[in-house]
């Protein structure tokens, strides 16, 4: 399949999620990120505030916020920028996405994790998002741990089409499936 295949069946299959779904599925890969060594070492994790389609954030960044640093992007033409967490200062930014306010901008090589949405992830670490390039340019020269999150639906079995600019992630945590990428 192709990526644009790959996001359209993804896409197709999420409307077909109960709030009850989500809620479970979330559950389910926040507690198995919770027992990652990579987690449980890290203090400054960047996270996305999710979209209503992606795996929910909101409770796992409440329940950990005051044990951990948390980033949330931004959008600034077509980089991301880093800006510390505070639920009192974020407003719908690029794609209403909920973004934080303010100019106290972060290093990205500060990051100690990085927890990535996509449309779609396969086995050897390898990320679908959704077209734009964002975190494939962020994530170019970081040496943060990268873990893509997703339902299991999202994980595309014969593998996802790979392009020189995208970036794989070093694990793939699903409900029912944790994946570490191969080293060659």
């Amino acid at each position: 399949m192709t990526k644009d295949q790959i996001r359209r069946a993804i896409r197709a299959r999420k409307l077909l999620l109960t709030e009850s779904d989500r809620h479970t599925a979330a559950e389910a890969v926040f507690a198995a990120l919770e027992r990652t060594a990579h987690f449980i070492l890290a203090d400054r994790v960047l996270i996305y505030a999710s979209l209503p389609d992606e795996l929910p954030t909101r409770d796992f960044i409440a329940k950990w916020s005051r044990r951990k640093q948390f980033f949330l992007p931004r959008v600034n033409g077509v980089n991301l920028e880093l800006l510390p967490f505070d639920q009192t200062r974020l407003h719908l930014g690029a794609f209403h996405i909920e973004e934080p306010t303010g100019n106290n901008i972060v290093d990205p090589s500060t990051i100690d994790l990085i927890i990535v949405p996509a449309v779609a992830l396969d086995s050897r670490g390898n990320r679908l998002g959704r077209g734009k390039g964002f975190y494939d340019r962020l994530l170019r020269d970081l040496r943060a741990v990268t873990i893509g999150v997703g339902y299991d639906f999202q994980l595309i079995s014969d593998g996802i089409p790979v392009e020189p600019h995208d970036t794989p992630l070093d694990l793939i945590i699903t409900e029912t499936h944790i994946h570490k990428r191969p080293r060659h």
